[in-house]
């Protein structure tokens, strides 16, 4: 959708001095990190796949909430080999940001609704291994 809407490299204002949709490129990670290295990164969001499917059963995805978390995490990491694999990059387009005092913008990197996934869901996995550390041994089998 930002594809067709947003030229490439351009952004439209939505809360004045805060929040714009942006349509952005990024060959790296989080915070562009390994700029430039995207066959790299979709290799390893491929092999990220494959563990997660894999060592599925020693985290707490039988519970409902786990089942989505991990669905989160693996659906955003494939919506982002998707956008690496067919476009040479991530689409990132949400763009937070604040004006200081001097007139510079301040801004959060861009990122966009797969990243949210990613992070929403290791969030959720790792409070239900925190709870589920804390249970009495009897009660986690």
């Amino acid at each position: 959708l930002i594809s067709h809407t947003i030229p490439f490299n351009s952004s439209r204002e939505v809360i004045s001095g805060f929040f714009s949709i942006v349509h952005w490129g990024n060959t790296g990670a989080a915070w562009s990190l390994f700029h430039g290295k995207n066959f790299i990164l979709g290799c390893v969001g491929v092999l990220s796949l494959f563990a997660l499917y894999y060592f599925r059963y020693y985290f707490s995805f039988s519970s409902r909430l786990g089942q989505i978390a991990i669905g989160m995490v693996m659906g955003g990491i494939l919506g982002n080999l998707i956008d690496r694999f067919f476009r040479g990059h991530v689409v990132d387009f949400l763009y937070f940001f604040v004006i200081s005092k001097n007139g510079k913008e301040i801004g959060y990197p861009a990122f966009n609704l797969a990243d949210v996934g990613i992070c929403v869901g290791i969030g959720a996995i790792v409070l239900l291994e925190i709870f589920r550390a804390k249970k009495p041994q009897q009660e986690i089998k």
